[in-house]
């Protein structure tokens, strides 16, 4: 059936290791079991269904309201129609007696408000997926800031993972959009090489439009948000339109020099990303110094905003990523949804991105420990537990330049995603999908704090720890510093190494880059895979690995010229004799461990050497589900170049379709199943996995892996489950 290359005795030991692992993962996740559904609107979230139920009383949400007697509601309405305009839907909700207040082209969907009484209604609408409400979203919070005073030691900084490996790349053309609080563009950290202009291109605030009170728009610090029916604020937004034109003109927040983010977040977010920090001591600067920034304002003063700010954020990078060159999207904030990946709108916003050929870097959330200080598994935030983004927690490098230390962080969330849905049998499943994919350096890491007239940023204020040592409150403004920790931190270190990556190699997609960082990366001791994904971040090999490939694998994967197991080499190049790196005289080999397809592990030279269908950014693969996604693009209209701008993406099924090709190793089975008392299968230390996969343990497979009619197989054994 296949040619096998398999070390017998280490899958056996894994076996006998594994054994009673169901009773194991049962008692590690048994909160969370899938279970018979209670009666429910099977379009509704279940925090929208449980406040329909409840008839509104159940819930001080700020997305429930009560006027004149009347319960509203705010949610956003996935739907399934071919009308890109929403006519019919839109038209129905207005009749409803409630109000549409933002049209989305990331996701099929509608911010809108509505009775609750006619929620079910509009749910039961045909050309309705789903209904989900308007959460809040907020910053992956520092860690720090919740221990005020504990601070201690000297900083960490991102610049250690860097060796001269980065080989003078500093993400130059590259632009990186920063979806969080806002970014001072005057501070000294986003100054050119030359010192004289601003490196923040473009700034824009969503919290400006959808459902804030006309006149209100701009006084981001003190929205008022709208709660009158029959509006309907979805005009189309065609490029060159006056529409258009008068909806950037909204939202534009370039002007001045100061004042674009009272929070702080995305200020230091967006330094450790992309900062320059020799103007002062001690040095901050961040990875790639010299890639443009895009300040997408979805967090308002106090480091909270909402679901449909956030969409209406992606939309916006969405739609100017051919224009400005945005390749990278940063998103260090996170939403409460327990949702299944499969319809929370946050999630299939990030995946359209991704479609779009945008590698989105999420971080993981704060969550590792519960109150009691006990280590909490299933924890990923929102959009971390989509499966196309690059989800990364947090490693402490223990305030050395020496990984030989580094650990993963107590506060970093643990998988499985743990998001739900009801099937159509009526019983609960969970997603239970591998994340992170790696984790990256977020511990006391120092960056810029923004300017806020004469004070520095809220962060800064009202914790003084945070800038203890380093001049303290009285700072001179545009070039303050603080530290923070938290993935939230980490995830920008991420984005940075990204952008060196497409640098070096313009031709990566979203996937392949997630490939080639979980590959080189480095496990570190003792910690397992839902810790820390392949393991640690390594620029280095990343970087090398970018520079070995064809520079038109994009256009080649898109135009159809790609065949699955073609070689994707440069000219002239091989891989290296020895996957390894070394960095700040340390040597240490690649994990070579590619989390695949939700719960499934594979590893082998032809991942990085042959083309594979899954990276194509317009598929996406999670066990016995697929969808391409298509992303359509204006016509040239009103003066503007043709197939620049996103007009509509839109997800369909997949028919057959091979994702993994003949070479590659399949790792599963020499993980085993989950036993998190056995340390086996997704509670399996990543470094004991890489180095029997090193040694060459593992099944090369022979046939691939393929998915015909909803069902996965690898040579001719159906893949369920994988190893969660």
């Amino acid at each position: 059936m296949t040619s096998i290359d398999f070390n017998r005795r280490r899958h056996a030991t894994a076996r006998a290791r594994s054994a009673g692992s169901l009773v194991a993962l049962v008692f590690v996740l048994a909160a969370f079991a899938p279970a018979a559904a209670t009666a429910k609107n099977d379009k509704l979230a279940q925090d929208l269904d449980d406040v329909v139920v409840a008839g509104g009383s159940a819930t001080n949400s700020v997305w429930v309201n009560s006027a004149s007697g009347t319960t509203l509601i705010k949610a956003v309405v996935v739907s399934n129609t071919t009308d890109p305009e929403m006519t019919a839907l839109r038209a129905a909700i207005l009749a409803s007696g409630g109000s549409v207040f933002a049209r989305y082209y990331s996701v099929a969907a509608l911010s809108v408000m509505l009775p609750l009484n006619k929620v079910a209604s509009i749910a039961a609408r045909a050309d309705v997926t789903s209904l989900s409400p308007n959460r809040y979203t907020a910053r992956t919070a520092s860690l720090i800031e919740t221990t005020t005073g504990t601070a201690s030691g000297s900083f960490g900084s991102p610049r250690s993972y860097l060796p001269t490996g980065t080989r003078g790349f500093n993400g130059t053309n590259v632009g990186i959009a920063v979806l969080d609080s806002g970014v001072s563009p005057g501070h000294a950290a986003f100054r050119d090489a030359a010192g004289t202009h601003s490196r923040v291109f473009r700034a824009v605030n969503m919290m400006a439009v959808g459902d804030v009170s006309k006149g209100i728009g701009k006084s981001a610090g003190k929205l008022k948000r709208s709660w009158t029916p029959g509006l309907d604020l979805s005009s189309s937004l065609v490029p060159g339109s006056a529409t258009r034109l008068l909806y950037e003109a909204l939202i534009e927040n370039s002007l001045g020099q100061s004042g674009h983010d009272e929070y702080g977040h995305g200020t230091h977010v967006a330094s450790v990303a992309a900062g320059r920090g020799a103007f002062r001591s001690p040095d901050s600067t961040g990875v790639a110094s010299n890639a443009r920034l895009f300040d997408v304002r979805v967090l308002d003063g106090a480091g909270s905003g909402q679901l449909a700010d956030a969409i209406a954020g992606i939309d916006w990078v969405l739609f100017h990523a051919k224009e400005y060159n945005i390749r990278v999207l940063n998103v260090s904030l996170a939403s409460g949804s327990a949702e299944s990946y499969l319809t929370d709108p946050l999630c299939r916003a990030v995946r359209a991105a991704s479609a779009a050929g945008i590698t989105v870097v999420v971080a993981a959330g704060n969550f590792g420990k519960n109150a009691a200080g006990i280590e909490t598994y299933g924890t990923i935030s929102a959009p971390g537990n989509d499966p196309t983004v690059i989800t990364v927690g947090s490693a402490n490098p223990k305030a050395t330049e020496s990984r030989s230390d580094d650990l993963v962080n107590g506060f970093s969330s643990r998988g499985p995603t743990r998001g739900r849905r009801t099937d159509a049998a009526g019983l609960v499943q969970i997603d239970n999908l591998l994340k992170p994919d790696l984790v990256a350096p977020g511990n006391r890491i120092v960056g810029a704090a923004a300017s806020v007239h004469r004070d520095l940023d809220a962060l800064a204020m009202n914790n003084p720890a945070l800038v203890d040592g380093l001049g303290g409150q009285a700072q001179p403004r545009n070039a303050a510093l603080k530290y923070l920790s938290g993935t939230s931190v980490a995830a920008p270190v991420v984005s940075g190494a990204v952008a060196l990556m497409l640098q070096a190699n313009p031709g990566l997609t979203p996937a392949l880059v997630k490939a080639i960082l979980q590959y080189s990366a480095q496990p570190l001791p003792a910690a397992n895979l839902l810790q820390q994904g392949a393991g640690l971040l390594n620029v280095d090999g990343a970087v090398v690995m970018a520079q070995l490939l064809r520079s038109d694998l994009s256009s080649a994967i898109q135009s159809g010229q790609l065949v699955a197991g073609a070689s994707m080499l440069a000219a002239g190049k091989a891989l290296p004799a020895q996957l390894e790196s070394r960095i700040t005289n340390t040597t240490f080999p690649w994990s070579r461990i590619v989390l695949a397809g939700g719960s499934h592990l594979l590893s082998g030279s032809a991942l990085m050497s042959n083309f594979q269908p899954m990276y194509d950014p317009r598929l996406w693969w999670v066990r016995g589900t697929a969808r391409r996604v298509t992303v359509t693009y204006w016509p040239g209209t009103l003066g503007v170049t043709a197939n620049t701008y996103v007009k509509s993406v839109t997800e369909a099924p997949v028919g057959v379709q091979r994702f993994v090709t003949p070479g590659v190793v399949w790792a599963d089975l020499l993980a085993g199943p989950s036993s998190w008392l056995g340390r086996t299968g997704a509670f399996m230390p990543a470094q004991l996995l890489s180095s029997w996969l090193i040694t060459g343990s593992g099944i090369t497979m022979a046939e691939g892996i393929t998915m015909a009619e909803g069902i996965t197989m690898a040579e001719g054994i159906t893949m369920a489950e994988g190893i969660t």
